[in-house]
């Protein structure tokens, strides 16, 4: 059995990077499934994820689960982030949500 060390929300870009330092022989069925699954998914790098995971806190008021969530979707456009934010059950006005977009696109990154 396994003893946790700490609890964290992580995204999958940050999943994929410490998945990527075990050699797939010593990894169980499941971590293989789940590399396999962050390979696919992940969308920008681990430090990219991070850095707009820490933005999304703090200029957005999101949760670090909110903004971890967002980060793993990536959505591109206003309606896709409204779709996607309706099911938290709290109000994000437009001008928050533009906010968040212009976060979540790399190029735009400072």
């Amino acid at each position: 059995m396994t003893e946790t060390i700490k609890k964290e929300i992580i995204s999958l870009p940050q999943v994929k990077e410490i998945l990527e330092s075990v050699k797939p022989d010593d990894m169980d069925q499941i971590q293989r499934w789940t590399a396999d699954y962050v390979s696919k998914f992940a969308k920008v790098s681990a430090k990219e994820a991070q850095k707009m995971t820490r933005r999304l806190v703090e200029e957005c008021d999101l949760t670090e689960e909110e903004a971890a969530e967002v980060v793993n979707v990536m959505p591109v456009s206003l309606e896709e982030l409204r779709a996607f934010t309706f099911g938290w059950k709290k109000l994000i006005l437009t001008d928050n949500l533009e906010k968040m977009l212009k976060i979540l696109r790399p190029d735009t990154q400072s």
